[in-house]
């Protein structure tokens, strides 16, 4: 029996957001084929690990080079060294691109690399960093392969960071969109019953800047029309949330029960799902709205305006908080266009977002730059 292939994942941090979600799919997918270390830059943030599935062999590295600090050759060379060990590397955005470099610094012995850009924390939300952009055009020239999950991630991966089109790889993110057509969890959700009477607004999202989430609340204090406000997430912003809450007189709507695993299990209990973020590219929060029937409320951020049906056009709205307000408006007082709007969403999940095709093309990739057809099952 071949032995699994050893890979090492290299996240900025390993709480559950949606690039570490995918990461955790894919490994659960993998099954025996192979095992993994992972390497959080924040050793406090594993939150997504609780996702890993029983059978997966992994482990947390304990000790490891630190991915960011001050560039110094001798970092990369301890990188590069603790890298050795593995078959396959898999690095995550800005947060862990001194893996890549250090492999670009010190290539002698070094396994195949792939890294994977999923979007931009709030420094760079507004506009790219120039130095930034010149680090990525180096370091990248030592990777195998570079992920993305969006068309506005591969145009810039292309045009602003200089990568050849043969190294640029769109795979759309994915899940498993049959799940989400289960009845939800009237249970699954702490603190929150629905009564019927009221239109429920949904988010999941980490509780962080770049979500802007006191935005929305401030949008849902001017709806008329009851409704709840349901945030799923933890992070920092939380505070902010509910002074915005207060702020708008509308602090008794809001809900925030908190982090909660397998979303399928709750969010069909939303009428709406709405995203206010500054930043983002194929975000898994819409793909699972619209793979449980729901219409999708969202500023014009990265592919969700490409990744929404038709019908919902209307709905993904300009980055303020009045435009986002008409619209969550709109589907709050019409039940019909909610249901029309929603299944158009939920077909066009079906044929586009996934799993299954998301999985085959990641296999394929990484066995491509093992050398290695079917190593991964």
């Amino acid at each position: 029996m071949p032995q699994p292939v050893h890979i090492l994942h290299l996240h900025s941090s390993f709480s559950l957001g949606g690039k570490e979600a995918r990461a955790v799919r894919l490994m659960n997918a993998f099954g025996d084929a192979a095992r993994h270390t992972i390497v959080s830059g924040v050793p406090d943030e594993l939150g997504a690990r609780a996702a890993i599935g029983r059978h997966v062999r992994y482990e947390i590295a304990q000790v490891a080079p630190p991915l960011t600090g001050r560039p110094s050759v001798a970092r990369y060379e301890a990188l590069a060294r603790f890298m050795r060990r593995f078959d396959l590397v898999l690095t995550y955005n800005w947060g862990a691109i001194d893996g890549v470099m250090a492999r670009r610094v010190f290539p002698k012995g070094a396994p195949p690399l792939v890294h994977h850009e999923d979007g931009f924390n709030a420094d760079e939300a507004r506009g790219l960093k120039v130095e930034r952009n010149v680090y990525r055009r180096i370091a990248l020239g030592a990777a195998h392969a570079l992920v993305v999950p969006s068309e506005v991630l591969e145009d810039i991966a292309r045009r602003t960071w200089k990568q050849p089109a043969s190294r640029v790889h769109r795979i759309a993110n994915g899940i498993d969109t049959a799940l989400y057509a289960q009845r939800p969890d009237a249970r699954a959700i702490p603190g929150f019953v629905r009564n019927g009477k009221e239109v429920v607004i949904g988010v999941l999202a980490g509780l962080r800047a770049v979500k802007d989430l006191p935005l929305l609340v401030r949008a849902c204090g001017g709806i008329a029309g009851r409704f709840r406000l349901v945030i799923v997430g933890e992070g920092p912003e939380r505070d902010a949330i509910l002074a915005a809450g207060h702020a708008m007189g509308i602090a008794d709507r809001v809900v925030l029960p908190g982090f909660l695993a397998a979303p399928h299990r709750f969010v069909g209990a939303f009428d709406i799902l709405a995203l206010s973020s500054k930043s983002e590219q194929c975000p898994i929060s819409v793909v699972e709205g619209m793979a449980a029937g729901l219409p999708i409320v969202s500023t014009p951020v990265g592919d969700v305006p490409r990744m929404v049906a038709a019908e919902n056009a209307p709905f993904v709205a300009g980055g303020d908080e009045v435009l986002l307000r008409d619209a969550l408006q709109a589907l709050v007082t019409d039940a019909d266009l909610r249901a029309r709007v929603g299944a158009a969403n939920r077909a066009r999940a079906r044929a586009l977002f996934d799993e299954g095709t998301m999985v085959a093309r990641y296999r394929g990739l990484y066995e491509d730059a093992l050398g290695r057809p079917g190593a991964l099952g």
